[in-house]
């Protein structure tokens, strides 16, 4: 159960009612709705978008559990409040909390795209990254790319860095993580995890992926289609985890594909 206390996640809203329902769009671990910014203007063209900062992350509230259950029933005060139901986009650690929200609330959701996550547990875990943005040394910092140099020492990826440094705040007093680290690190195996959630969730429901990423594999098909009986799936060519940074116009042809109604329904 969702904490009484729970207050609305911190969110973006572009575009206004069009042609298609709205959108809410849900980012992963480490992330914030700026992450969105450039999809979801281009997405607004002919609905209302919703980009949400997931709870400790970004401007959102800072609460002691990172569970899915505990994230779904955020999603769902945000969609009932703006009003139900929503197409649902959802994002590694936001894919999973919206596949939560989906066989849990499913009448909140129209459409669901879960990209580059299968409601499974995993064996990795990102706590070393978590030991690197605690460990960056943030005395006298007021560039980006000192920032990333620094980061350097502990991050070899720069692509990884270059997302990472999206929630460093340069402008503060003191440079400070947009993130609650203490609790995303001790979470860390329920975010890799999976609640084991039953249900089902019979709406339309694509499962999008990066070719080159091994987050989504064949093994993991029964078990979606046993969940999300109407599930499809695609790869987006040359695209890793972060699909959406990688191929964003790829990326965003197949959302429109799948997100699409027919002239009049």
């Amino acid at each position: 159960m969702a904490t009484l206390d729970r207050r609305m996640l911190s969110h973006t809203d572009i575009g206004a009612a069009g042609r298609l329902p709205p959108l809410l769009i849900v980012h992963g671990l480490f992330g914030s709705a700026r992450n969105w910014g450039a999809i979801a203007k281009r997405l607004s063209d002919d609905r209302r978008v919703v980009s949400v900062d997931m709870r400790n992350h970004g401007s959102s509230f800072r609460a002691e559990s990172q569970s899915y259950p505990d994230m779904a029933g955020d999603l769902a005060e945000v969609i009932e409040t703006l009003g139900a139901p929503m197409d649902v986009l959802g994002h590694s650690m936001g894919g999973k909390a919206a596949m939560q929200l989906a066989l849990t609330h499913g009448e909140l959701i129209d459409r669901l795209v879960v990209a580059d996550i299968a409601p499974v547990a995993y064996g990795h875990s990102q706590s070393h990254l978590v030991r690197a943005m605690r460990g960056l040394d943030l005395r006298d910092l007021s560039a980006r790319s000192e920032a990333d140099r620094r980061l350097a020492a502990a991050v070899g990826d720069a692509g990884v860095r270059a997302f990472l440094l999206q929630s460093l705040d340069l402008k503060a007093d003191t440079p400070v993580w947009r993130l609650n680290l203490d609790v995303l690190e001790r979470e860390m195996d329920r975010i890799t995890g999976w609640p084991g959630t039953e249900g089902r969730f019979e709406g339309p429901a694509l499962f999008l992926a990066g070719a080159l990423s091994d987050y989504v594999r064949p093994e993991h098909r029964e078990r979606i289609k046993h969940l999300f009986p109407n599930a499809k799936f695609a790869r987006i060519p040359g695209a890793g985890h972060w699909l959406h940074a990688e191929r964003p116009r790829e990326f965003e042809a197949a959302l429109r594909t799948f997100l699409e109604r027919p002239s009049g329904g």
